[in-house]
């Protein structure tokens, strides 16, 4: 009977850890969608936005872009970890800090450095790289306004030659079971290449075009950092409802295999009492 009481625990337990994923399952999926819809929402924004700075800049002769594009010699690298603060989320948070040690190797002999955006990723890699910043409570109010804020910060440590490159690091959603690892290139900015036709008509511009196009350079800078971080926050929810209702599906499963193991060690425990009755009604005929 110990061995009974045994399994109906383990029943008892793991039917209490379904009851968990399946609300935490719910729960992602709803944040999950008011974080699809913003994110679903901003990408014409931003292809937007890019492709006006592009028009505007294969328009200009020479290289515009002041400080945001000056090419260095690379000795100091910053890398944007950003992950989530909580985990239950499967391979999210991992992968992002696999592509950093990846990133890291490719920058083999120059001096790597993470700003991290997320809890799980400073913890993680806070024992391998100096972690310059953590910017985890950026996700309590996921602003433009705060994001910009972020940007600034990672702009002034670029300008003021502090490090010689930053990059990106996330995960792009594309669906709720599918994310991709992301590294982009936040400064220096690419020289800007476009097969777009040149704004060849008759146009005046108020200001001038070179000043529209350093205007459009920090907008742009702080909305793929924004982009960046709203990806990032839909595939966590993507990811964690993925991986709960996994969780739920197996715990279900093996919820079944105890109710069957039970069953059978408790029809064996009748079998054994009935046959010592028997065997006790025999020896007492004898």
């Amino acid at each position: 009977m110990a061995n009974l009481k045994e399994i109906r625990n383990r029943i008892t337990s793991v039917s209490s850890t379904m009851q968990i994923t399946s609300a935490m399952k719910m729960v992602s999926a709803a944040k999950l969608k008011k974080a699809q819809d913003a994110i679903t929402a901003m990408r014409p924004y931003a292809e937007k936005l890019t492709e006006l700075l592009q028009n505007l800049s294969s328009t200009l002769e020479g290289e515009i872009g002041g400080d945001f594009t000056t090419q260095r010699e690379i000795k100091k690298v910053l890398l944007v970890a950003i992950t989530s603060n909580r985990g239950l989320c499967g391979a999210f948070n991992s992968n992002i800090i696999k592509e950093i040690k990846n990133r890291s190797d490719f920058y083999a002999g120059k001096q790597v450095d993470v700003f991290a955006i997320g809890k799980k990723g400073n913890d993680a890699l806070t024992k391998t790289f100096p972690i310059v910043d953590n910017q985890s409570s950026v996700f309590e109010n996921l602003t433009f306004d705060n994001v910009s804020q972020i940007a600034q910060t990672l702009t002034d440590k670029f300008v003021s030659g502090e490090y010689d490159k930053i990059e990106l690091v996330y995960n792009q959603f594309k669906n709720a079971a599918t994310q991709i690892v992301q590294t982009e290139q936040f400064l220096p900015l690419a020289p800007i290449k476009s097969d777009l036709p040149v704004a060849t008509g008759d146009y005046i511009f108020e200001p001038s075009k070179e000043e529209i196009v350093l205007t459009l350079i920090p907008k742009s800078l702080k909305t793929q950092l924004y982009k960046g971080i709203r990806d990032s926050f839909a595939s966590e929810h993507g990811a964690r409802m993925t991986a709960m209702h996994k969780a739920t599906d197996n715990a279900t499963e093996l919820r079944n295999q105890l109710k069957l193991t039970y069953n059978k060690a408790r029809q064996a425990a009748i079998t054994n009492e009935i046959l010592e009755i028997v065997g006790g009604a025999e020896a007492l005929k004898g």
